[in-house]
């Protein structure tokens, strides 16, 4: 049986069985009176003040000395949010949409790096590109630890990264079904149901069907996700919860963007071009990706104080696409000037990425005193490996008309070239100690990490082994003080390998990064009962090094030399709050500084791509509790992303973009309708030029109604 079968014999298993928990359960929810006349809309998880991203712990978010952003799931469902670039528009730090509407990925840059996405704590199966597009419907949170985490997590970029937690099980039945609607012929079904389903054993069935369209003409996405859960209480100090998600993805007529510059960003005498123009082919450009995962969180208490948790997956990501897109207007004679304005090359692209990964993570945690300090302390080993096999195939293809597109041309699909059969074994050690220094809640917090890497990359191809190690670390202190109020400071360093070599033949080394950081936190535990409120705000120096550049010697136009260096500052300031079950509101602003500090290229004293220095953003919810109004709620947001630039020789600046939400939605018994606008207004904007033949409008307005039963 081949990997991928058994990931669906699995994962099909897991979810009859979770199917199976309604009938055990209903009876319960059956026996429960329902009192019409009284509407309560409540969203009790809304703010979040604890995560365990930060330290591998449950510890609060004022005792972790970095900035981390919590997203939790009554976040997601009140604001009608469906994709993780949605998710994180109203915090501070990072960006999104980067290539507009892309059915794909979830283009991210925080900090200005890419964060690499994990899963329940382990990194996604990431090839390619930084995320796997894994749909936000199976996850309860999504916290980004902003800042070089590689002391808790190892290899990443000095930006930050991003975890999402999948749903679990929970003791107590319910579930939620949601029908969808919305402009683009969209159409959704989901479906979450969890429960007791025997004696010492809970599951959960996650599930979703989505079909719809993009503003591009002749574009069609469909997707299909099921993600079953088994919590299994196998002694009273031993829990097991197996976890398993499936998703396939199938988009078809989308030659992803790359419109030329002159009538986007340049001026075209014959006009502007629409942002529903599509230089590929309807009927033969195409994008298929199946990717899953299955294993399990593990926790064994052995005492009140010390605690063994393993967290296990397999993870699968195969991902195929090919068809035309626009590699510019022709230019005959080469003299820089379009020839028409107006006739665009084509070249055809395929592609293909098989990548399968095993991640497994092991920690004891202690918590015990020596004198009069109280520490907590974790000690881990993980390791991770990867097999990523990568093939591609370029030709030729017929022209086509920028204003008036004429589909169905031949196109010929050649051979697939593997240029790409790579292994890579990561294993890493780590140690990390918060240390008190008080008997109470409060007072000083040392936190203490250090972990020691070792990474071997092994390309098939050509025999070539590449064996990497690296020490990184964070130090901080946080100062809890009463009230909520914490203050904290932390130096954090960071590392990636980077796969080639200099004309000599040395090996590249690992790129670092290291960054100051301080700033404070306040989670309002003293505020009135029904105030629910985080807020941080944070400065920072980030910088990394080893960065590849061009070999200035000439005769060598093709091979880098690692002098180059990237700076990047800013100020970041982020609330969250929930006010009486009413009221809900999400701020933030962030200012980032980047600056290429070193460079033989024409990146040198330019901003990183698509890296704004000012993101600004509030969305304010209100909910009526009570009177003829009782469970309609109104909310709307504004964010505003500052210039940018889409190139690293900073030639195509971005212009400043205000963009407006809003949400409408109605709760009775248990029901809820809603009406969801992203974009509300339509505004057509640019989302990113990154040379004169790849330009990408943003998204358009996006709306839909929506109608679901909780249960």
């Amino acid at each position: 049986m081949s990997l991928r079968l058994a990931f669906r014999a699995a994962l099909l298993s897991g979810a009859a069985l979770a199917a199976a928990l309604p009938a055990h359960a209903q009876s319960r929810a059956q026996d429960e009176p329902t009192r019409l006349d009284e509407i309560v809309v409540t969203a009790p998880n809304y703010v979040t003040t604890v995560g365990e991203s930060g330290t591998k712990t449950d510890a609060p978010l004022t005792e972790v000395p970095q900035s981390v952003s919590v997203i939790s799931r009554d976040q997601i469902d009140l604001l009608g949010w469906t994709s993780l670039m949605q998710a994180v528009r109203y915090t501070s730090g990072i960006t999104s949409e980067n290539y507009g509407p892309d059915e794909r990925y979830d283009w991210l840059t925080l900090r200005g790096f890419n964060p690499v996405q994990f899963i329940d704590g382990l990194q996604a199966p990431t090839g390619s590109v930084a995320n796997i597009g894994t749909d936000l419907w199976g996850f309860e949170a999504v916290e980004i630890l902003k800042g070089p985490s590689a002391a808790l997590y190892g290899q990443s970029p000095p930006g930050g990264i991003v975890n999402l937690t999948s749903r679990r099980p929970q003791t107590e039945f319910g579930g939620e079904i949601e029908v969808l609607g919305g402009n683009f012929s969209q159409f959704q079904l989901a479906g979450d149901v969890t429960g007791p389903i025997a004696a010492r054993a809970d599951g959960r069935l996650t599930a979703l069907w989505r079909q719809r369209d993009t503003q591009l003409t002749g574009v069609e996405s469909k997707r299909a996700y099921i993600a079953p859960a088994l919590s299994l209480d196998l002694a009273p100090r031993t829990d097991l919860t197996l976890l398993g998600y499936w998703q396939d993805d199938e988009v078809t007529g989308d030659g992803g963007g790359f419109l030329p510059a002159y009538g986007v960003i340049l001026p075209n005498p014959l006009g502007d071009v629409p942002t529903s123009t599509n230089l590929g082919e309807p009927d033969f450009n195409r994008f298929d990706r199946e990717q899953g995962a299955i294993g399990y969180d593990l926790r064994h208490a052995f005492s009140d104080t010390l605690t063994l948790t393993q967290n296990l997956k397999f993870f699968t990501n195969e991902a195929y696409q090919t068809g035309p897109y626009g590699t510019g207007l022709l230019d005959a004679d080469f003299d820089g000037v379009p020839d028409d304005y107006r006739t665009v090359t084509r070249s055809q692209f395929a592609f293909l990425e098989d990548v399968d990964s095993f991640a497994v993570d092991t920690r004891l945690n202690a918590q015990f005193a020596t004198g009069v300090l109280r520490h907590d302390l974790l000690v881990g080993l993980d390791s991770r490996s990867t097999d990523n096999r990568q093939a591609s195939y370029f030709g030729a293809a017929p022209s086509i008309d920028l204003f008036e597109p004429v589909y169905g041309a031949t196109i010929i699909e050649g051979p697939l070239f593997t240029f790409l059969d790579q292994t890579q074994d990561q294993t890493g050690v780590y140690v990390s100690d918060q240390i008190r220094f008080a008997p109470g809640d409060e007072g000083l917090i040392l936190s203490l990490s250090g972990r020691q890497d070792w990474v071997d990359t092994d390309n098939h191809l050509t025999d070539v082994q590449i064996d990497d190690d690296a020490f990184t670390g964070r130090i901080g202190l946080n100062y809890v003080l009463p009230g909520g109020w914490a203050p904290y400071a932390a130096y954090a360093t960071s590392f990636q390998p980077v796969a080639g070599a200099t004309f000599e033949g040395e090996l590249f080394q690992p790129s670092e990064g290291e960054q100051f950081e301080a700033g404070i936190k306040y989670d309002g535990r003293d505020l009135p009962a029904g105030i629910d409120l985080f807020a941080t705000a944070a400065v920072y120096a980030l910088t990394q090094t080893n960065v590849l550049t061009p070999d200035p010697v000439p005769g060598r136009p093709f091979f880098n030399v690692q002098t180059g260096e990237v700076e990047v500052k800013g100020v970041e300031l982020e609330a969250v709050a929930r006010i009486n079950d009413r009221i809900s509101l999400n701020a933030a602003y962030g200012y980032t500084d980047s600056e290429v500090t070193a460079s033989n290229g024409a990146d040198l004293g330019k901003q990183l791509p698509v890296t704004p220095r000012h993101k600004a953003s509030l969305f304010a919810d209100y909910t009526f509790q009570d009177g003829p109004l009782a469970g309609l709620g109104v909310g709307a947001g504004a964010r505003y992303m500052g210039t940018a630039f889409g190139d690293g020789a900073n030639a195509f600046e971005i212009p400043s973009v205000t963009l407006v939400d809003a949400t409408i939605r109605y709760d009775r018994d248990d029901w809820r309708l809603a009406f969801t606008a992203s974009n509300l207004f339509d505004k057509e904007y640019l989302s990113r030029c990154t040379a004169l033949t790849q330009c990408f409008y943003g998204t358009r307005g996006l709306y839909a109604v929506s109608l679901s039963r909780r249960f």
